[in-house]
């Protein structure tokens, strides 16, 4: 039986049929990236100190009412504290000036009981200061997109299991409007309770589009095409979606204006339903070998192409609707049945967790480049074109493994290497950052598409659902590797270094896709080799790992 590559050759791999759905898939990935990243703005704290109503007081009472307090060896106006306002309502009408005729460190504090005024000097609106997420409240902001994303976590796992049971298509569609309803229906919380159920099933919706959207351009493509796209075309989509964001933001001052704004553009992929086609390759999986070459003979007239009488002849045994629901189906556990495969899933969400964990980790830091959030947005996107850039041509010309493998390494010595830095030459350790950002953009999209190389259709969703999953605890866990920083200056880099080099070591244990078909059966993936450590010899058996 022939690879499916080699049965629909006859269409080319840049013909008009190629290119439409090229650049409609990437499309579809823009409000990815708007959305993945816009709680940076959504869930901002602004600058806020304590409400003073309008009472009678004099003009230099009113200014002193706000205690000073030392934060980071600088003096500011207390977030979360003022002095008693009527024993400064008193003062004032006293005639009493603060600082000379009053010691203002004698005086009693309180809460802000009238409740918060917020700086709209960057931001008009936040859900911050929409649900006073502040002082005794704070830890309600983080918390706000922590629940964000393990609405991400858990779609990750269920669109690969419902996508390789119902279909790429729907299941694409269907997150994009998961997305999009729920990210409306923010606006109108009437609570903040209520934002983080909404936040939630919004995360459900948005790695699950980027997962489904992934998977069918790589089955639907061959060739070129499926490298160009897999490895560029859909991460640039996500990057231009992240660098649109700061600049919709910067005019959009309000959370709920931004959130519109992000949001709307999803009407106008309705239209692609008529246009997309489903993945021919699951169609085959599925037994529906009927409907996999009527879609092939329609990309062959749009080429321009004549198509064989008999595109999958092989396939013929499942032409049957009876037959066909016999067809072998897979499940999560089929990706921990039999040593080789559940030793490559073990070792995928290994590497997958840490990638995730560099990344964000980094993200967070370069975000602080700049005091102006939608500078640093820009840049920590911009850097992200070079490094899609070169992971095209690392998936054309480099082995997988030995691709991940680098990636890692320049990660962790770039972490190693900040310790280094002398203080005195802070735009060193600035430029290892972004070396090390770099290095993790990259390897995420080599992650993608060494992933989905390695399994077979009927588990390929599924596989790359899991490990994105997976590596969703790593962006959670990131914020806390970052406070490392309290016990020692440069333990969160230490830690996010070891864990890059344990990964580039355990890749080796990986088998190797470069220019191998995809399999189309488990069966196919048992025949792959496994990678080689000082243990494996050709003749014998490993001892540390063995093949199925």
């Amino acid at each position: 039986m022939r690879d499916y590559d080699t049965n629909v050759a006859f269409l080319g791999q840049w013909g008009r049929f190629q290119l439409m759905v090229f650049f409609m898939l990437c499309s579809t990935i823009l409000p990815n990236g708007m959305n993945s990243f816009s709680l940076v703005f959504v869930v901002d704290t602004p600058r806020h100190h304590c409400l003073v109503p309008d009472v009678n007081l004099s003009q230099d009472w009113r200014e002193a009412v706000i205690p000073m307090e030392e934060v980071n060896g600088e003096l500011e106006r207390s977030q979360c504290r003022r002095y008693r306002l009527d024993v400064v309502r008193n003062l004032s009408d006293t005639g009493a000036v603060p600082g000379r005729d009053v010691n203002l460190s004698s005086l009693e504090q309180e809460d802000c009981v009238d409740g918060w005024s917020y700086s709209s000097e960057r931001y008009q609106s936040t859900i911050v200061s929409e649900f006073d997420l502040v002082c005794s409240d704070s830890w309600k902001q983080p918390l706000t997109s922590t629940i964000f994303f393990l609405g991400v976590l858990v779609g990750s796992f269920f669109s690969g299991v419902l996508s390789d049971r119902f279909g790429r298509k729907p299941v694409l569609f269907a997150t994009m409007a998961v997305q999009a309803v729920f990210n409306l229906a923010q606006i109108a919380s009437p609570s903040w309770g209520v934002l983080c159920a909404l936040f939630f099933c919004s995360g459900l919706g948005n790695i699950s589009n980027y997962i489904s959207c992934y998977v069918l351009g790589t089955e639907i493509l061959t060739g070129n095409a499926r490298v160009v796209y897999a490895s560029m075309g859909v991460c640039f989509g996500f990057a231009l979606g992240y660098m649109t964001l700061p600049l919709i933001a910067y005019f959009l001052r309000s959370w709920k204006d931004l959130t519109v704004a992000i949001t709307v553009p999803a009407l106008f992929y309705i239209p692609l339903w008529w246009f997309l086609p489903e993945s021919p390759m699951w169609l085959l999986s599925q037994g529906r070998v009927a409907e996999a070459e009527s879609i092939l003979r329609r990309a062959a007239k749009m080429n321009r192409v004549d198509a064989p009488e008999k595109i999958f002849a092989d396939y013929m045994i499942y032409a049957d609707p009876q037959e066909a629901q016999s067809v072998q189906r897979y499940t999560f556990l089929d990706l921990l049945r039999g040593r080789s495969i559940a030793a490559t899933t073990i070792i995928l969400c290994f590497v997958w967790f840490t990638l995730s964990s560099c990344y964000y980790g980094l993200s967070l830091n370069t975000s602080r480049l700049h005091s102006d959030p939608y500078i640093s947005c820009f840049l920590s996107a911009v850097v992200e074109l070079p490094a899609y850039s070169s992971t095209c041509l690392a998936v054309r010309f480099v082995p997988r493994r030995v691709a991940v493998i680098l990636v890692f390494l320049v990660v962790a010595l770039s972490l190693f290497f900040i310790q280094l830095v002398p203080q005195s030459v802070l735009g060193v350790a600035v430029a290892l950052e972004m070396l090390g950002k770099f290095a993790a953009t990259a390897g995420t999209s080599l992650l993608f598409a060494f992933t989905a190389e390695l399994y077979p259709t009927g588990l390929r969703n599924t596989a790359s659902g899991t490990c994105a999953m997976v590596s969703r605890t790593g962006s959670c866990i990131a914020p806390f590797l970052l406070q490392l920083n309290v016990y020692f200056k440069y333990l969160s880099y230490v830690t996010l270094g070891s864990l890059a080099m344990a990964s580039a070591f355990v890749t080796l244990f990986l088998p190797e896709s470069f220019r191998k078909p995809l399999p189309q059966t488990i069966q196919q993936m048992h025949k792959r080799p496994s990678g080689t450590c000082p243990c494996i010899t050709r003749r014998n058996p490993p001892k540390c790992m063995t093949v199925l």
